[in-house]
């Protein structure tokens, strides 16, 4: 099943092509469906994630810079407060599990396939607009949720259902059609309805398949460190 979270995502998910299988069928990703991924290795990726979400939190704040209208301001303030102030905590409760506290999270040093991700999305930010910072968020947020409801559907005994289940909610599908319904805005307002035609469209549908790229690189950090 692929849902629908608006035009634009999905012209660019096309347009990825394979790139977007590898990554929401990522070796990490089947190792949560089936239960067969290591612990050590989900919880190298978790504190990974939770330094690559207080960076996501940083890029939707630079959305709110890079906005024109206040609709646009309203939705990536919002997605900052959901990131920091809800997601986030999915991380604390389960590594607190583990013995690991938000400190012990915070001091861990970044991986470099981390830094990586995360400044790129911010170089997009700050060198272009909002439909450059866009299109690179868009991978993770929408993959996110895709990869969610498809596992949460075919997931068997698996002690990652927490995690499957916090992606496939309804509230987090909800924060998925959000950002199709701003991305789908922003790319209109900035390079028309026809998005295929425009001459930024190539550019743009690039930066989505190399963030999709480096989302993959996240998942095999996460897998072998």
């Amino acid at each position: 099943m692929t849902p629908d979270y608006g035009r634009a995502f999905a012209l660019l998910r096309d347009a990825a092509g394979q790139t977007w299988a590898d990554y929401t069928h990522h070796t990490f990703v089947e190792g949560l469906r089936d239960g067969t991924l290591p612990r050590e290795a989900f919880l190298r990726y978790l504190v990974q994630d939770y330094i690559f979400l207080m960076h996501f939190g940083r890029a939707w704040a630079l959305g709110v810079v890079k906005s024109e209208t206040p609709e646009e301001m309203k939705a990536c303030a919002a997605t900052v407060d959901g990131l920091i102030n809800q997601e986030l905590q999915l991380h604390v409760g389960i590594c607190a599990k583990e013995g690991l506290n938000e400190d012990d999270l915070f001091n861990t040093p970044e991986h470099p396939s981390n830094l990586a991700y995360t400044r790129y999305v911010m170089d997009a930010g700050q060198s272009g607009d909002l439909a450059d910072l866009l299109v690179c968020l868009a991978p993770c947020v929408m993959g996110y949720g895709e990869i969610g409801l498809r596992l949460a559907e075919k997931a068997g005994d698996t002690p990652y259902r927490e995690w499957i289940d916090t992606y496939a909610s309804e509230d987090y599908q909800n924060v998925c059609r959000e950002a199709g319904a701003v991305l789908d805005a922003a790319l209109a307002r900035r390079i028309g309805d026809d998005l295929t035609a425009a001459p930024r469209w190539s550019r743009l549908s690039h930066r989505f398949t190399t963030a999709t790229r480096l989302e993959i690189d996240f998942w095999q950090m996460g897998l072998t460190g």
